[in-house]
């Protein structure tokens, strides 16, 4: 037994180089296995096949334990797995049957595959990271400049104020709205110097629309105390019911009154003193009675009738409507009264103009035409009567008498007229033709367009105002119209100054 332990231990050092494991390269040409792990070596005793203990005998009796050596004979180490297994791994040694020394055993495909798919994740890891590093860096300065702005408060104007800016506040305008205008307009460093200041200010809950001159280059505090000054608002024009586009004067005071182009002069002015800027009342007249009626903003059912009017110094009468407008006074004369034509339409057409036809039988012009007569010859309380007579006389194609439109032709005006005034034909004298006049006569008022569009019921065709506190009466019958006139007469209303 001892010689066979001796025997098996010589082969081993014979054949200390050879290892148990697949060739790699055999396997790499097996198109049907793939695997990137290497067989770790066996390190047993190996039989061969030319001992003889290697067959049946060897099979049925398993190896036995090697017996401690003799007293006196030389003692051997043992040597394990693991040394065994050291002394296979040595540098140099081949890695596989038919490998070279001092070469790494070749790997699979599929391990080339997985080695470079960890590759790729690595990288990408690496640019995530990176980028989410640019994010963190980013996001860390913004919220710094952020913190340093609050600390320092928004940008503003420190130095002396500049000239004025116009500027537009829309109906339904924001505090921060405003502030970003203001920004925009040059007025104040930025949208954050007015807002500051704005929101402390009470007042900002009242500012109605329209157009404003604040200085510019102004500090946010005071841009917002000029914006509530008495001179601030620019471009806001105030026309009293019955107001005509041209300037007239009274018979018995030889006072101007004022006419619509010259309200719209005064009101576009920016600045003060001889630093004003001004459209005239004069450049107002010239536009409004050159300009294309399309480029005047005339609305598309008035725009016909108003091409042929005779006098085209008139072709706007009654398209700018009375009450209160606005309009930017740095445009020029045509502009300014093309925005306030389109403003005056639109709120004539939201009163039902279109839809007046029904009721009174008028196109929507001579609606328009209509309800300034009721302005010029009716109170409030008495305009849908006066609408009635008008239509009723239309009707019977009586003419309507009204001395409001012999006035309308002359420089001087009364609430009388005399027999030459009302016998002298013009397109405006109603005593002296049938029918509507050519154009409106003055600037109609909401309640007079409403007051035309819907006519009290009634058969009256004769109305006459009887005292100075506007007392007015109306009848169907003539001879009472008469008695009516008389008392008109000893009240000293129908006296005339000429």
């Amino acid at each position: 037994m001892t010689d066979r332990w001796t025997r098996a231990e010589e082969r081993y050092r014979q054949n200390a180089e050879r290892r148990y494991r697949r060739d790699d390269l055999e396997w790499s040409e097996a198109d049907d296995y793939e695997d990137d792990t290497t067989v770790i070596p066996r390190y047993e005793d190996e039989l061969y096949e030319n001992e003889p203990y290697a067959g049946e005998e060897f099979a049925d009796n398993p190896p036995l334990e090697p017996e401690p050596p003799r007293r006196g004979a030389p003692q051997r180490p043992e040597r394990g797995r693991a040394e065994r297994g050291r002394r296979t791994e040595r540098p140099g040694r081949a890695g596989a049957r038919g490998g070279s020394r001092g070469q790494r055993p070749k790997r699979s495909r599929m391990a080339s595959r997985k080695a470079a798919e960890r590759k790729r994740r690595r990288r990408n890891l690496f640019v995530i990271a990176g980028v989410f590093a640019v994010l963190f860096v980013g996001a860390l300065g913004f919220a710094g400049w952020k913190f340093m702005g609050k600390l320092s408060g928004p940008a503003d104007f420190s130095g002396p104020q500049g000239p004025l800016a116009i500027i537009q506040i829309k109906p339904g305008d924001t505090a921060t709205q405003i502030a970003d205008t203001m920004a925009d307009k040059g007025v104040v460093a930025s949208s954050g110097a007015f807002y500051e200041a704005a929101v402390r200010n009470t007042n900002m809950n009242s500012i109605q629309p329209g157009y404003y001159a604040i200085p510019s280059h102004s500090k946010g505090a005071e841009a917002v105390t000029a914006l509530f000054s008495k001179d601030a608002r620019v471009g806001n024009v105030v026309i009293s019911e019955g107001r005509q586009l041209h300037d007239s004067s009274d018979v018995n005071t030889g006072a101007r009154k004022d006419g619509i182009y010259r309200k719209i002069a005064e009101a576009s002015c920016v600045g003060a003193g001889s630093a004003a800027k001004c459209v005239t009342y004069e450049q107002l007249d010239q536009a409004g009675s050159t300009g294309d009626p399309m480029a005047l903003g005339v609305p598309t059912w008035a725009l016909e009738r108003v091409k042929t009017v005779p006098d085209r110094s008139r072709q706007l009468e009654g398209l700018i409507a009375g009450g209160t407008l606005d309009f930017d006074p740095t445009a020029g004369a045509q502009d300014i009264l093309k925005q306030l034509v389109t403003a005056s339409a639109r709120s004539y057409e939201a009163s039902g103009l279109a839809q007046s036809g029904a009721a009174n039988g008028l196109s929507a012009y001579d609606t328009l035409i209509a309800a300034s007569l009721v302005e010029r010859e009716a109170l409030p309380q008495d305009m849908s009567k006066v609408a009635r007579v008008i239509v009723n006389r239309l009707a019977v194609q009586q003419p309507l008498q009204f001395d409001s439109t012999v006035n309308y032709a002359l420089d001087k005006t009364e609430v009388a007229t005399t027999d030459s005034d009302r016998a002298h034909k013009t397109p405006w004298n109603t005593y002296a033709m049938p029918g509507l006049p050519a154009t409106p006569i003055s600037a109609p008022s909401l309640e007079a367009m409403r007051a035309m569009e819907n006519p009290a019921p009634g058969p009256w065709l004769y109305f006459v105002t009887v005292d100075k506190q506007g007392t007015t009466l109306f009848t169907e019958n003539y001879n009472e119209h008469l008695r009516n006139i008389e008392k008109a007469r000893q009240s000293g209303i129908l006296d005339s100054g000429r």
